[in-house]
């Protein structure tokens, strides 16, 4: 029997204050979908981590599926830490925002942890470091500005957005390069590590993976709903999941693109998401990684005909296997 803890940030209670209603949806939804397939596997048994608010002595009559909760005055991480030891497989999502899936996953002995490795969720906790690294490998992505740089001249708008941030939050789009440089001098000034950089026209999608040993394979190409009030404040409104065919013309170069970007960041494992925009002339230009399960995992699985938890644990084993045998072969 293998004891698997799903524990998802915001509505595991890791964040008590200041969480928004959208969000803590979102992370609900991510966490009952990977409930939801984890359950219909034999011989696993699931602990869910759930906020003080949501505690139920029952998973909704799944005989497999139980809540866990914090200790009072229990920090987040000494929590994942302490369920972590209690069970042979954790499942964690949270937010790359201020290190926080880095450290829980430094909490988690590696072969625990269903997931990518740290030097994956550290590279992909900074965007600019990310897009830095991938365009050393010829891959297009967005283009942070530095003081020195020249404004390109076909630049309609720009954008300011924390660098190790996730999803929309705290970002906002510009109409002219002066504001989008003041405001973004100000955020520096006040500590914030933000990033400047030319908004990306074009239609805002996401790549979901599946890697493992034998490499990675694109699951879905979501469509992401982006919307920019009349402020320029920008807005996450969601993800209309698998709407185009990886085989198609289209989808093989975004495909391609995927590959490749998992084929340039060791240590990627396990569910994985890529944001992009489709320029209409570049193509598909990289603004992310997410090292995690986004919110287009809710519903793949079925979409799919298949059980993409299942498949996650699989390889997970088989990496286990791959240390424990390089582990005796360097030992001996």
């Amino acid at each position: 029997m293998t004891r698997v803890f799903v524990y998802e940030y915001i509505s595991g209670g890791g964040v008590e204050r200041h969480v928004t209603p959208e969000l803590l949806a979102q992370g609900r939804l991510m966490r009952d979908a990977m409930i939801g397939d984890l359950a219909r596997i034999d011989d696993v048994t699931v602990s869910c981590a759930v906020s003080p608010a949501e505690w139920r002595e029952d998973c909704y009559g799944a005989l497999n599926v139980a809540y866990c909760r914090r200790r009072t005055g229990e920090t987040p991480l000494a929590f994942v830490r302490r369920q972590a030891a209690r069970h042979d497989v954790s499942w964690v999502v949270a937010p790359e925002s201020g290190g926080t899936l880095l450290r829980l996953r430094r909490a988690v002995d590696s072969a625990g942890w269903l997931g990518s490795s740290a030097t994956a969720i550290a590279l992909a906790g900074s965007k600019a470091a990310t897009v830095r690294h991938l365009r050393g490998l010829g891959i297009a992505t967005t283009r942070p500005w530095r003081d020195g740089d020249v404004p390109q001249p076909d630049c309609g708008r720009w954008v300011v957005k924390p660098d190790d941030g996730a999803g929309a939050v705290a970002t906002r789009s510009y109409s002219r390069f002066d504001a989008a440089h003041a405001a973004w001098r100000q955020r520096l000034a006040a500590g914030e590590t933000v990033v400047l950089e030319p908004w990306v026209e074009g239609v805002p999608l996401s790549v979901s993976m599946l890697c493992g040993p034998g490499g990675a394979e694109v699951l879905s190409i979501n469509r992401q709903r982006i919307r920019v009030d009349g402020d320029g404040v920008v807005h996450y409104d969601g993800v209309q999941t698998n709407i185009m065919d990886p085989a198609g013309p289209q989808g093989r170069v975004l495909a391609r693109l995927a590959e490749a970007v998992a084929g340039g960041v060791p240590g990627l494992s396990g569910f994985v998401g890529i944001d992009v925009v489709l320029h209409p002339r570049q193509g598909p230009v990289v603004i992310e990684i997410n090292p995690r399960v986004t919110c287009a995992y809710r519903g793949l699985s079925a979409a799919l005909g298949r059980n993409l938890a299942l498949e996650m644990l699989a390889s997970h084993q088989v990496c286990a296997e791959m240390q424990e045998t390089n582990g005796a072969s360097n030992g001996g």
